[in-house]
C-alpha cells in the first residue's frame, strides 16, 4: 500500500458494516424470524402491547430493503408467521390440533403473502423520488388490505384478527372505521411500518446526514395517525351531550362446561345454573336478559319442558329474555332442518314466532365442508347432522321501556365478519347482540381475542354491541368502540360463572342513521385496489435498474 492511502477504516465513503452485509444470511434470516414472531405474536390480544403492531413488518420490511435472496426471504418470512399465527391460534387446540396445526400455518402463510410484494417493491424506492415512494408504499398497504378482504370469503372465510384488531383497546385509532371499515385501521398500521422502515433505512444504511435523514414516508404515516386522532376528536365532542339510555341489560354468563353441555344426564343441573344465575340478576331490576349462544341443552323451541322453563323463568325476572339455541325444523321427520338461531322470550307473549337463524356456519363444528370428499370427519359439536345457514338478518324487536328497540343478534364468530354486521344494520338493527360460546376454546386468548372484532363492528356500524358469552367474554360496547362493561371478577378475570347489569346508553346523534361504511360497504377495498395499481406504475415509470438501486447480498 502507497504512503498516505486510506485504508479501509478511514475511507469516509466506504460501505458501514451492518449485520446483513458483513455476516452470513442466514445470521440476518433468523434475526428477522424471531422478531417478526414475537412482535406479531405480542401485538394482538390476550396481550396488551397494541403499540407493538406498529412495528411488527419492520424486521421484513427492513430487511427487503437490502435485497436479500428471494428463496431465503420468502421461506423465513412464511415460516415467521406460519410460527406466529399457530401460536396466536394456539387455543384451539382445546378442540383439535391437527386443527391447529392445519389452519395455523395456513392463516399465516396466506398474510405472508404481503412480503412477497415488500420484497419486490422496497429496494426499488432507494433513490427513487418522493412521490414514487409514496405512492408505492401506499401501494404496499393496499396490498394488506386486499390479503385481509380475501381472507372474509375465500376458501369459506376466516377472517380472524385482522390488523385492525390488535388496537381493539384503543379507540382514539379506531374511529376511521366508520368511514373505511376496519380495513382503514389495517392501512394506517401498514403505513406506519413502512415509514420507520424506511427512516430507519434512510439513517443507517443510506448514510443520510443532517437535513437529508427526514423521511417523507415516515411523515406520510404521521399524517395519516393525525388523521385518525382528529376523527376522534371530531366524533367525541361534546359526546356526553347526546346521550340517552337504552335499556337496563343483565349478562348472563353460565359457564357450562363442554364436556357436560350436550349430555341429557346433566340436563337438571344445567336448567339449575342457568335458573340461579338469572334470578340473581333480578335485584338490578333488568329491562332484558341477555343468554349466550346454544345455552338450552335441549330446542326452546321444539322441546315442551325447555319452552316452558325459559317462558316462566322470563315471567319471574319480569323482562325478555334474549337467547340462543337450537331449532329444529320438522323435528323427527326424514327431513329435518337444524338451525343454530337466536330467540325471544318475554313475560306477555312467551316465545316469539320469528326467530334469526345463524349465517356462517362453523367448518367442522356445524357443518362438514366439501362432504363428499371430507364425510369421514366428524364434527366435533356432537348434536345433530349437518346445520343449515340463515339466509337472512332476521332481526329482533323487543319491547325495552315502552319503545320498540330492533337487535340484530350474530351468534357465534359471526361478528368477526363485517358485512354480517352491516347487513343487520342495513335491515334496520339498532343494536347488534352477540351470542356466544366461546368455552371450547379454554381460558387462553380466544375469548379476548374474539371481542376485538365486537369492537371493531360497534365503530363501523355506529351501534352498540351486546356481549354474552357462555365462559366470557360478556359485556357491552359502545358505538365508538368503548368498553363500557365486561363480566369479571374483582381481579377482572373474565372466565367466571355469574352476571352483571348495566343501563346502556346510545349516541343520539346515531338513532336512525346509519354511518358512512354501513351505507357503502367496502369501497375502501377498491381504493386500495387504485392505489396498488397507482403504486406500480409510478415505480415503472422511469423505472432504473435494480442493481443501481441496492446490491444483491450473495
Amino acid at each position: 500500500m502507497s504512503p498516505g492511502a486510506l485504508t479501509p477504516t478511514d475511507d469516509p465513503y466506504a460501505p458501514k458494516p451492518s449485520l446483513w452485509r458483513d455476516r452470513p444470511d442466514w445470521v440476518a434470516a433468523q434475526f428477522v424470524f424471531v422478531l417478526t414472531v414475537v412482535l406479531a405474536v405480542i401485538s394482538f390480544p390476550p396481550f396488551k402491547a397494541p403499540e407493538f403492531a406498529y412495528a411488527m413488518l419492520v424486521p421484513g420490511a427492513l430487511w427487503a430493503y437490502r435485497r436479500p435472496r428471494f428463496k431465503l426471504y420468502v421461506v423465513t418470512l412464511l415460516a415467521a408467521q406460519a410460527v406466529a399465527w399457530t401460536i396466536i391460534l394456539g387455543w384451539l387446540h382445546h378442540v383439535t390440533w391437527v386443527g391447529l396445526f392445519l389452519l395455523g400455518p395456513f392463516v399465516g402463510a396466506w398474510i405472508g403473502t404481503w412480503y412477497l410484494a415488500a420484497w419486490w417493491t422496497l429496494p426499488r424506492l432507494v433513490g427513487r423520488p418522493t412521490f414514487t415512494r409514496l405512492a408505492a408504499v401506499l401501494g404496499l398497504a393496499g396490498v394488506w388490505v386486499i390479503i385481509e378482504w380475501t381472507r372474509t370469503w375465500l376458501f369459506g372465510g376466516f377472517p380472524w384478527l385482522p390488523l385492525a384488531a390488535s388496537q381493539w383497546e384503543r379507540a382514539t385509532i379506531l374511529q376511521i372505521s366508520a368511514l373505511t371499515g376496519a380495513y382503514g385501521v389495517s392501512f394506517v398500521l401498514v403505513v406506519a411500518n413502512l415509514g420507520f422502515a424506511a427512516y430507519a433505512h434512510r439513517l443507517f444504511w443510506e448514510g443520510a446526514t443532517g437535513f437529508g435523514k427526514r423521511s417523507q414516508e415516515f411523515f406520510l404515516a404521521l399524517f395519516l395517525l393525525m388523521a385518525c386522532v382528529s376523527t376522534h376528536f371530531q366524533e367525541g365532542f361534546n359526546r356526553g351531550r347526546y346521550t340517552a339510555p337504552l335499556a337496563r341489560v343483565a349478562f348472563v354468563q353460565p359457564y357450562i362446561p363442554q364436556e357436560v353441555k350436550w349430555d341429557p344426564a346433566k340436563l337438571p343441573s344445567i336448567m339449575q345454573v342457568l335458573e340461579s344465575t338469572t334470578m340473581a340478576a333480578t335485584v338490578t331490576r333488568p329491562d332484558l336478559v341477555l343468554w349466550p349462544e346454544a345455552v338450552t341443552p335441549m330446542s326452546v323451541r321444539d322441546d315442551v319442558a325447555i319452552k316452558a322453563f325459559t317462558e316462566s323463568l322470563s315471567t319471574r325476572v319480569k323482562a325478555p329474555l334474549l337467547l340462543g339455541s337450537i331449532a329444529i325444523d320438522h323435528a323427527g321427520a326424514a327431513n329435518e332442518t337444524w338451525y343454530n338461531g337466536a330467540f325471544l322470550i318475554t313475560p306477555d307473549a312467551g316465545l316469539a314466532e320469528e326467530y334469526y337463524k345463524k349465517r356462517q356456519l362453523v367448518p367442522f363444528g356445524e357443518y362438514i365442508p366439501l362432504r363428499p370428499l371430507l364425510g369421514w370427519i366428524s364434527k366435533f359439536v356432537p348434536i345433530g347432522g349437518d346445520f343449515a345457514r340463515g339466509e337472512d338478518s332476521s332481526p329482533l324487536l323487543v319491547n325495552l321501556r315502552g319503545d320498540a328497540i330492533v337487535f340484530g343478534p350474530l351468534i357465534c364468530y359471526e361478528d368477526i365478519y363485517p358485512q354480517l354486521a352491516r347487513r343487520s344494520v342495513l335491515a334496520g338493527s339498532s343494536v347488534l347482540a352477540v351470542l356466544t360460546n366461546n368455552a371450547w376454546f379454554g381460558e387462553g386468548g380466544a375469548a379476548y381475542q374474539h371481542a376485538a372484532h365486537s369492537v371493531l363492528r360497534a365503530v363501523e356500524t355506529r351501534r352498540p354491541v351486546l356481549r354474552s358469552g357462555n365462559g366470557g367474554w360478556s359485556g357491552w360496547i359502545d358505538e365508538f368502540g368503548g368498553v363500557r362493561l365486561k363480566v369479571a371478577d374483582e381481579q377482572g378475570n373474565i372466565y367466571i360463572r355469574g352476571t352483571r347489569a348495566a343501563t346502556v346508553i346510545r349516541d343520539t346523534r346515531w338513532v336512525g342513521r346509519n354511518s358512512f361504511y354501513t351505507e357503502h360497504g367496502d369501497w375502501f377495498v377498491l381504493a386500495c385496489l387504485g392505489l396498488m395499481t397507482f403504486g406500480l406504475l409510478a415505480l415503472k415509470l422511469g423505472e432504473v435498474p435494480v442493481a443501481q438501486v441496492a446490491e444483491p447480498i450473495e
